[in-house]
């Protein structure tokens, strides 16, 4: 009787200890399903973002003129375009060394005004 009764004790023992592991193991799957849903969330608000920007360039010209002036410089016939520099970030010699060179051409936005 005691044997069987140690038989049943170290078997259940072993259940016991499968069952935890099992238990850990589906807390840590539901760990990952949760960051998982969350994924999913942030993709479909990004998703929502792309389709609605996509609706809006087939839409209108308004998209399109927008995200060709902030994306590729356009600028209108008529237009006047300015750059606000910080003169902070001006390089005095650099400029000077410029104007020197050629003193009859105009800075070049693009190598003279920006360091």
């Amino acid at each position: 009787m005691k044997a069987i009764l140690t038989i049943l004790m170290v078997l259940l023992l072993l259940a016991q200890i499968r069952l935890w592991h099992d238990v850990r193991e589906i807390r840590g799957l539901r760990a990952l399903v949760e960051q998982q849903l969350e994924e999913n969330r942030r993709l479909d608000s990004r998703n929502e973002a792309l389709a609605a920007e996509v609706d809006d360039l087939r839409a209108g010209l308004q998209a399109i003129e927008e995200r060709a002036r902030s994306e590729l410089g356009l600028i209108r016939e008529g237009e006047e375009f300015f750059i606000v520099v910080d003169p902070e970030a001006i390089d005095p010699q650099r400029l000077q060394d410029d104007a020197a060179a050629d003193p009859d051409s105009p800075p070049d936005p693009d190598t003279d005004v920006l360091p």
